[in-house]
């Protein structure tokens, strides 16, 4: 099956990526064409937009991993907001869609906001990408100081912390610093394989609970 973009039809293969050269008004209009739609997955970078059509293991990791998040948040009594999907963009610089995102020490100032301003409104305390196709790049979110990002690769967890001199990789995040996130995931993601995601996060509530 070939990818099909036209004025009247967008269409990837699951799996599939496109890079098309283009510019900030060939994105907007690419991203009004698609309207709603949260399938391909749009990006653009200066003089490039990529186009990626997700496979379904990309959205069972990002939710997964999502709902551990949520998890630990409950268990720490950290309030926040999440968002997916969301599409994030700053004219002319970056138009990127992370696969879920959290305010957790900004919450209060997106709550209840049925839009969100960028390079007004705070960025994301954390984000969460699921890089299945390499169409992920840390640097797309440098533009936002996005202070926490989190790649899920090669069933693997890279965690980038954001700073002076752009990102860095570290061993724990800095809203879990005592919880070891990796081990975590390795657990929920066995028992969700072995048998369904619900069974697994299941578990985890109630691991932490008989540790309070």
């Amino acid at each position: 099956m070939f990818a099909v973009v036209t004025p009247e039809k967008i269409h990837l293969p699951p799996g599939a990526i496109l890079r098309l050269p283009g510019s900030w008004e060939d994105y907007q209009k690419l991203v009004e064409q698609l309207g709603d739609r949260s399938i391909p997955r749009i990006k653009y970078r200066p003089g490039e937009i990529l186009l990626m059509s997700p496979l379904p293991i990309h959205g069972r990791e990002a939710n997964i991993i999502a709902d551990v998040v949520k998890v630990l948040l409950d268990y720490l009594e950290r309030d926040y907001e999440a968002f997916t999907p969301i599409t994030m963009d700053l004219p002319e610089i970056r138009g990127i869609e992370p696969d879920y995102c959290f305010y957790i020490d900004n919450w209060a100032a997106v709550a209840g906001k049925p839009r969100i301003n960028w390079g007004v409104d705070p960025s994301p305390d954390l984000v969460i990408e699921i890089d299945v196709t390499t169409y992920t790049d840390i640097n797309d979110y440098l533009p936002y100081k996005v202070p926490e990002v989190w790649i899920y690769k090669r069933k693997g967890l890279v965690i980038y912390n954001y700073g002076e001199e752009g990102y860095e990789v570290v061993n724990n995040s800095h809203y879990f610093p005592t919880i070891n996130i990796s081990e975590i995931l390795v657990e929920c993601f066995r028992v969700a394989g072995d048998r369904n995601t619900s069974t697994a996060i299941r578990n985890l509530r109630q691991k932490l609970a008989s540790e309070k």
